[in-house]
């Protein structure tokens, strides 16, 4: 296999605060911060659909973080993206807003796609989002004629084009990977290896030990890295970013990776993996062993804890936006093809640059009322017991926080609506 070289990058910060600049010290601040964003929201979008609030499926990346922020963070604002079904962490890292995430998951009016494409159908032109696809491969030729383009135009762009270990057996794959060789385009193809395609183990239908190794057969680099180091993935996609906008061509980047959920909102994850599987993908947890990280490196404890709350809020913010937004009803009708009428901006308060929620709702605590108590919990969408996201202890040392544990919307459902 050819590989790139993937050393671990960072040791500094593993160590302590030695060999860091500010700039690097702040971008390993904001990495938590993003990392973060996306493990709450996707408790959110868990929670939201556990009370049929959500329209259509939803398929959550919670453990698999690191490697769409590390992907994320080595590449150009200007770059391109093609997620997969399983998305909302790509786009969250890509820099797009909660509320707007939200609202579009929950058939909302003032969501990304004013409601029409839900989870599964999530494109955001504007930063340079091509879209999640409810399709098994279907984003690689997209992702494939994105990058023609960008040679053609002499853009300079690089498409990162995520995908998963099942998705690596489909025609598409060959055909995609065989022609961005060939056409040497600039593209690196990020393969989120997380063991399963729905409930079958990557291994017992996969014909290689890694699927970095196809790579040779093409005539292209592969390497595989921890995908949930996100330094390890950060260093890796760096390179094959940089190869690929040299004009070099392609790079076949598998991150090996873990869901701490099931495959979507049916099961749990657990029916098909050994409980000491996951028992052991569970102690390498990227978002604890960061918080631990950023301790070490001399982060106060206090700047952490700030940015949990400050996170938190913004959730919570983004819930009460989408769950107080019109359904898209109208809106259902306009803009399906192209040309109809001007598209939905986004609200006042939610910042371009940095999209996030900067002011609550000022309606949420008039319309919306103390969530009940005796709310059904759909157990099987987030299993009880799993470790999920980094909470403070009375001491300020992480503790993992169950299911049962997950942080509930401070507003609550509109009545009549949800279960």
């Amino acid at each position: 296999m050819t590989e790139l070289d993937s050393r671990v990058e960072g040791t500094e910060f593993a160590d302590g605060a030695a060999g860091m600049d500010g700039a690097e010290a702040r971008a390993f601040v904001e990495y938590y911060r993003s990392m973060l964003r996306i493990r709450l929201c996707e408790e959110r979008i868990g929670w939201l659909f556990s009370r049929s609030l959500t329209m259509g499926t939803a398929h959550l990346s919670i453990g698999q973080e690191a490697s769409a922020v590390g992907v994320l963070a080595a590449a150009a604002p200007t770059d391109y993206v093609v997620s997969t079904h399983r998305g909302h962490g790509h786009l969250l890292a890509k820099g797009a807003s909660p509320a707007m995430l939200l609202a579009e998951i929950c058939g909302r009016a003032t969501g990304y796609c004013r409601g029409k494409g839900g989870s599964q159908h999530i494109g955001v032109r504007e930063i340079g989002f091509l879209g999640t696809n409810g399709i098994t491969g279907g984003g690689l030729p997209v992702a494939t004629g994105a990058a023609l383009s960008s040679k053609m135009r002499g853009s300079g762009q690089v498409v990162l084009c995520f995908f998963g270990d099942g998705a690596a057996n489909q025609g598409t794959f060959h055909e995609s990977l065989n022609m961005a060789s060939v056409w040497k385009l600039p593209i690196v193809y990020v393969c989120e290896n997380n063991g399963y395609a729905m409930w079958t183990a990557a291994r017992t239908v996969t014909s290689v030990a890694s699927i970095a190794e196809r790579a040779a057969s093409y005539g292209m680099p592969g390497v595989r890295v921890d995908g949930m180091d996100l330094l390890a993935v950060r260093g890796a996609a760096r390179e094959a970013i940089a190869r690929a906008r040299s004009g070099a061509g392609p790079v076949l980047l598998e991150t090996m990776t873990y869901r701490f959920c099931g495959h979507s909102k049916s099961e749990n994850g657990r029916g098909y993996r050994p409980s000491e599987e996951i028992a052991q993908w569970e102690q390498t947890d990227p978002l604890p062993g960061w918080r631990g990280r950023l301790l070490a490196a001399g982060v106060p404890a206090a700047e952490i804890a700030g940015i949990e709350a400050e996170i938190e809020a913004e959730i919570e913010e983004a819930t009460a936006f989408a769950l107080n937004s019109p359904y898209a009803e109208q809106e259902a009708l306009l803009d399906v093809y192209a040309g109809a009428t001007a598209a939905a901006a986004a609200p006042a308060w939610v910042e371009t640059e940095n999209p996030v929620v900067s002011q609550p709702v000022a309606s949420a605590a008039a319309t919306l009322a103390v969530l009940a108590t005796e709310a059904t919990d759909r157990s099987e969408v987030i299993p009880a017991g799993l470790p999920l996201v980094p909470a403070r202890n009375a001491v300020g040392a992480v503790a993992h926080a169950t299911a049962r544990d997950v942080r509930q919307p401070a507003v609550a459902v509109p009545a009549g609506e949800g279960e």
